[in-house]
């Protein structure tokens, strides 16, 4: 027990962890066939909570999540209304405790791993909890007429357990894609929500006006191009250059929540993601024992996927909403110091927005187009996007929040590589174990993480940077459909790398020998 104590406190765990309800493990391997089948009822599946309303919730709400919905993967009031913000918490939490020491594990075991894996468990269903139960008590609150038949208490524990239902099955979900499935539940459920953002902010018929009829100045097609043909079809050219026919179509406004700007940026994006995907070291490699036999290992730009981007993202987003339930949670609000103080995040109080319009939390928050910055340095008429905020403040807003999310997905990016196998100790492993070398080395595991050294903590740096600066800008620019700029990121390249691992799963299905070289077996 002494030596459990030595190690970390996180082994007190153990007997818990250890009936800590899980998806069991393949024995074998599993069928390609078997995969895609688990992938895509997990997808259906999540599609059908994303459409189930929580039951007994009044239709007065305030949703806090608005402004991170593409980054959360959820739906406002339905089971999904959580998402995977509870996973990503906790992930956060438990990489900032081993990345700090504080919690005092060698991720290079494989008992300590997986300590380590089972205490993130523990953590998400923690933040479930934290995440539901502020929600409940402050802005999703249940109708008058549940509480009047079972009590405001009751009331308010039904609309939790629902909650906490719709994210314990995520999680269930997202660990059965990851043992039985093709790729990650996470990233499979934010490009569903996403590309169907981004699919109705381009074609959408859909006016912003409900119940109103069709206009082309006040009431046009939501979607970016049905918008342009039925504007030019409806409005002549004069109107259009006189009266700021051509500024709303480009820039936006109310009637215009997709300017072509934003779909322009969005198209931009989404070629520069795809380019800086396909961007690679390929470290030559010949096998040890089979004369002719070679091949290449590929060492991608963006070596961390865009996981760090999703922990930036969800981290962003905790932020705001903690701010939120500081400015105006009839509790929260009380704290001493902290409560209701506009330094941490002022909000406008009744106008049903989720975004802070002066505080700390202001200079914290995500871009949403051209308007929230740089149209507001050079035309007054825009200041009202800036809430009154001088050139000088959106200029340290724009430093601060580039910096920051470039500097946390450095962060996120190093600590992801060192708990994935990722790094250059786990790969040389894994190579080795395949029989493979690079030819004029010895087959030694040691003389290759040696070479491996030289370029995956480049690699991590250099890509963390990347796809922070690449979601930032997008932020920046503004895209269609409200996906925001992590949001399109993080689609392209969900969507890139499934397709890739498609490819491998097919690979290893037509040759069984491929199985150990990536790890499979």
């Amino acid at each position: 027990m002494a030596e459990t104590q030595r190690r970390s406190a996180l082994y007190a765990l153990e007997p818990l962890i250890k009936r800590w309800p899980t998806v069991r493990k393949p024995e074998g391997h599993v069928s390609f066939k078997t995969k895609l089948l688990w992938t895509t009822v997990c997808l259906l599946l999540y599609f059908m909570l994303s459409n189930i309303p929580l039951f007994g919730v009044s239709q007065n709400q305030l949703d806090i999540f608005a402004n991170f919905r593409a980054i959360l993967a959820g739906q406002s009031g339905t089971l999904m209304h959580l998402g995977i913000g509870p996973i990503v918490t906790g992930s956060i939490v438990m990489q900032l405790f081993t990345g700090a020491k504080i919690i005092k594990l060698d991720l290079t075991k494989e008992e300590d791993k997986s300590i380590y894996q089972g205490a993130q468990k523990i953590m998400v269903l923690l933040f479930i909890f934290i995440e539901a139960i502020p929600q409940v008590y402050g802005f999703l609150n249940p109708d008058e007429r549940l509480v009047s038949q079972v009590g405001s208490f009751n009331a308010r524990s039904v609309v939790v357990a629902q909650l906490a239902l719709g994210a314990i099955v995520v999680f269930l979900m997202d660990e059965l894609i990851s043992k039985w499935g093709i790729g990650s539940g996470i990233s499979l459920f934010i490009a569903a929500g996403v590309s169907q953002n981004l699919f109705q902010g381009s074609l959408s018929f859909q006016h912003a006006g409900t119940g109103l009829a069709f206009d082309p100045v006040s009431n046009p097609p939501v979607g970016t191009i049905p918008m342009v043909f039925y504007v030019f079809l409806n409005r002549d050219v004069s109107s259009l250059v006189h009266s700021g026919g051509f500024e709303q179509m480009f820039i936006g406004g109310n009637a215009f929540p997709n300017p072509i700007i934003a779909f322009l940026g969005t198209v931009m994006i989404f070629l520069f993601v795809v380019y800086a995907e396909a961007t690679r070291i390929e470290l030559p490699l010949a096998h040890g024992k089979v004369r002719g036999a070679r091949g290449r290992y590929p060492l991608r730009l963006i070596y961390a996927s865009n996981i760090p981007v999703i922990l930036m993202g969800a981290l962003l987003a905790n932020v705001n909403i903690f701010s939120l339930l500081l400015w105006q949670h009839p509790t929260f609000s009380q704290i001493p110091v902290i409560g209701h103080s506009w330094w941490v995040g002022t909000y406008e109080t009744g106008s049903g927005s989720t975004s802070p319009v002066a505080g700390g939390a202001w200079y914290l928050t995500a871009f949403r187009g051209l308007n929230d910055w740089f149209l507001p340095l050079f035309d007054p008429r825009y200041a009202a996007s800036v809430h009154g905020h001088v050139w000088w403040q959106i200029l340290i807003k724009v430093s601060l929040f580039l910096g920051l999310f470039v500097g946390g997905s450095i962060m996120f990016a190093k600590f992801w590589v060192e708990t994935t196998n990722m790094g250059p100790h786990d790969v040389a492993k894994q190579i080795g174990k395949s029989g493979m070398q690079i030819p004029g080395f010895r087959q030694d595991p040691r003389i290759l993480q040696k070479v491996l050294e030289r370029y995956i903590p480049t690699l991590t740096v250099i890509g963390g940077a990347t796809v922070g600066a690449l979601a930032a800008f997008a932020d920046m620019i503004g895209t269609v459909g409200q996906a925001s700029g992590t949001g399109l990121l993080l689609c392209v390249g969900i969507f890139m790398r499934m397709y890739e691992q498609i490819a491998k799963e097919q690979a290893m299905e037509m040759h069984p020998m491929l199985r150990g070289f990536f790890g499979a077996e």
